[in-house]
C-alpha cells in the first residue's frame, strides 16, 4: 500500500475542522504529483503535478516548514504551512500543505482599524459640560497608569481610584456619586462613606 494512504485522514480531518476556510493537500513525491486534496478551492485535483520545484533537495532535519503567504486563483491571500511526510523508514515520501484563506479576516482587519481610527476631536461645544464623559476619561487613564483592570479591583483599590476621582473635582456634579458607583460596582452609601474616610 502507498504509505501516502496513512496521511489522508489526518488531511481530512484537518480540512472538516477548519471548513470552508482551510485546504489540505498531499504532494506524493514519488511521482511529482497531488495525492489527494480536501476542501479544494485552489482548481487543483488528485493526479495534477505538483509543480514543486527541486523538492528532492528537501532536507533531512526539518520537518515542518514556517508559514508562509500564497495567492490563490482568485487573487485572495492564502496563509500556507507545509509538513513533510516520511515512510516508516524515515524516506521523505510527501508534503502535507495546509493553506488557509485569510481573505476574510484581512477584510475584517481592515475594516475594524478603519472603524477605530480617530476622525476628528470631539466639538467642545457639544461635549464640555459631559462630566460622565470626564469621569470615564479620568478613569481609563487611571488604570492605565496603575497597569489594573476595572473589574479585577479589589475594595483598596477601589477606594483609592475613588478619592482620586474626588481630588480631580469628580463630585462637584449633583448626580456624579450615583454614576461613580455604578462605574465601581458598589453601593451609593459606600461612595459617600470612602468619602468620609478620606482624611
Amino acid at each position: 500500500m502507498n504509505e501516502l494512504e496513512r496521511y489522508k485522514p489526518i488531511a481530512e480531518a484537518i480540512s472538516l475542522l477548519f471548513f470552508p476556510h482551510a485546504e489540505v493537500v498531499i504532494h506524493d513525491l514519488h511521482t511529482g504529483r497531488i495525492g489527494a486534496i480536501f476542501n479544494n478551492f485552489s482548481k487543483r485535483a488528485p493526479g495534477d503535478e505538483s509543480s514543486l520545484d527541486e523538492s528532492d533537495k528537501l532536507p533531512d532535519t526539518q520537518d515542518v516548514f514556517p508559514p508562509y503567504f500564497k495567492i490563490n486563483w482568485d487573487g485572495k491571500k492564502m496563509k500556507s504551512v507545509t509538513a513533510v511526510l516520511r515512510s516508516s523508514r524515515g524516506k521523505v515520501i510527501g508534503l502535507l500543505c495546509i493553506n488557509l484563506d485569510i481573505s476574510k479576516w484581512e477584510e475584517m482587519h481592515y475594516f475594524i482599524l478603519d472603524l477605530i481610527k480617530p476622525v476628528t476631536e470631539m466639538p467642545d461645544f457639544l461635549f464640555k459640560n459631559d462630566w460622565r464623559e470626564k469621569i470615564n476619561v479620568y478613569v481609563s487613564s487611571y488604570l492605565k497608569q496603575h497597569a489594573l483592570r476595572l473589574e479585577s479591583l479589589d475594595k483598596a483599590e477601589k477606594k483609592k481610584l475613588l478619592l482620586a476621582l474626588h481630588a480631580e473635582g469628580a463630585f462637584n456634579t449633583k448626580n456624579a456619586a450615583s454614576y461613580v458607583a455604578d462605574v465601581l460596582q458598589i453601593s451609593r452609601a459606600t461612595v459617600y462613606n470612602y468619602l468620609k474616610d478620606k482624611s
